[in-house]
């Protein structure tokens, strides 16, 4: 069964469907971790009907992650995270950002300068490790709490060109964002391996950049916008053909298919939409067709899941728990404890760390009482948190579902 959209109206229009409900205060994460944040409904929906206002800047919008939880639970539609991050984009286009946020906004231009440079990634990594050790990062605000994601020895693009597949008829464009491309490479391997045992040939396109989601964070709005217009020729190319692009990183689903048209008023912005899918949300619809292989071997194991905000945004469900719950011999229990905490480079502030860190006390108290040694999530951020708050070791559902397969 194909996908279809409802296409929204301007988002700046939905704040006047608000009806002061404070269904989102009420789920915002952050609110309720501190009170140093006014709440959703008021930096959002309240504040857009001044049409943004200079003069009337409300400075708690610094603190809100845009994790979501306010457009899930709004009755009224109201893109309420999405109107957060337009009224901080239109603030930092006369204010300074900091070096901090740049950093943070900008992981893909890093990127490229580490893999530009021979033994790059392993430069980089003790580089980090040092920088945090003597207090660097600390310096310009980012967070000496936690460890900085770690370079993959090779990026996912230089594993996939040599990658062997058996050619098909049936194709997908994988697109692995910035953090399967960079740090962990080998998800865009397992995704492949899926693909290619139901028959899938995966091509890429080098073409693509960041989906733009760090650099809306933190208010890049017109940076976000170039991004989005590069990414949006390729996908509509690629929906000229008919070939599907797909992603394993639910945040970058997320700005792809729905962000996009929420924030960029383009008409391309809009048409893409049906061209994108999460991994699991196109496993489905192959299932539907009949395509999918149900030729899975046991494995005797007990996970939780960790449900990312960003793939409950999308209101596909959680599909690859549906999966993984068919599995011969395996356990997994949902947490459903909420939000994490980490909201991409939210938790990498530091002085949002501790928030993030109470955001989470949630999901690693359940991960606690759940007590699998390993948790399962759609989200790469999600996934360093709770390895930062509990110390468990995580995986991408893809993962487990190509070892199923029987792929190592």
């Amino acid at each position: 069964m194909e996908k279809t959209f409802e296409l929204h109206e301007n988002t700046p229009d939905t704040a006047d469907h608000c009806i002061a409900c404070t269904c989102c205060i009420a789920n915002c994460p952050v609110t309720e971790a501190t009170r140093a944040f006014a709440g959703p409904k008021l930096t959002g929906p309240a504040h857009s009907r001044m049409k943004f206002a200079e003069d009337d800047v409300e400075r708690s919008l610094e603190y809100c992650s845009n994790c979501k939880n306010c457009e899930i639970t709004c009755p009224s539609g109201v893109r309420v995270a999405t109107l957060n991050m337009l009224q901080r984009g239109e603030y930092y286009r006369t204010h300074k950002h900091s070096q901090r946020d740049d950093m943070l906004a900008h992981g893909e231009r890093m990127a490229k300068l580490v893999r530009s440079l021979p033994f790059g990634a392993t430069c980089a990594n003790i580089g980090m490790k040092i920088g945090k050790a003597l207090g660097v990062f600390a310096a310009v605000g980012i967070t000496g709490e936690r460890d900085m994601p770690a370079f993959a020895p090779d990026s996912f693009y230089s594993i996939f060109a040599k990658m062997e597949q058996k050619p098909s008829e049936k194709k997908v464009v994988f697109y692995p964002g910035c953090y399967i491309n960079e740090y962990e490479p080998e998800i865009g391997r397992a995704f492949i391996n899926v693909m290619q045992k139901n028959g899938y040939e995966v091509i890429t396109d080098k073409s693509f950049i960041c989906c733009g989601a760090p650099m809306v964070a933190s208010g890049y709005l017109d940076e976000a916008h170039e991004n989005a217009k590069k990414n949006a020729e390729r996908i509509l190319a690629w929906k000229a053909k008919g070939i599907p692009v797909v992603a394993c990183c639910t945040s970058c689903s997320l700005m792809l298919k729905s962000e996009y048209h929420e924030l960029f008023e383009d008409p391309e912005m809009r048409e893409i939409s049906s061209g994108i899918y999460d991994a699991f949300e196109f496993l489905e619809i192959m299932e539907e067709r009949g395509e999918l292989s149900e030729d899975f071997a046991p494995i005797e194991r007990r996970f939780s899941y960790h449900p990312p905000c960003h793939l409950r945004a999308q209101g596909i469900g959680l599909p690859s728990f549906n999966f993984l719950q068919r599995i011969p011999g395996l356990s997994i229990e949902n947490l459903a404890a909420g939000c994490c905490g980490m909201s991409g480079s939210f938790g990498f502030k530091g002085d949002k760390y501790a928030i993030s860190m109470k955001v989470g006390e949630k999901v690693f108290e359940r991960i606690a009482e759940v007590g699998a040694d390993t948790v399962v999530s759609d989200c790469g951020t999600c996934r360093l948190q709770i390895r930062h708050g509990s110390g468990r070791a995580t995986c991408h559902p893809i993962e487990i579902l190509a070892q199923a397969y029987g792929y190592k």
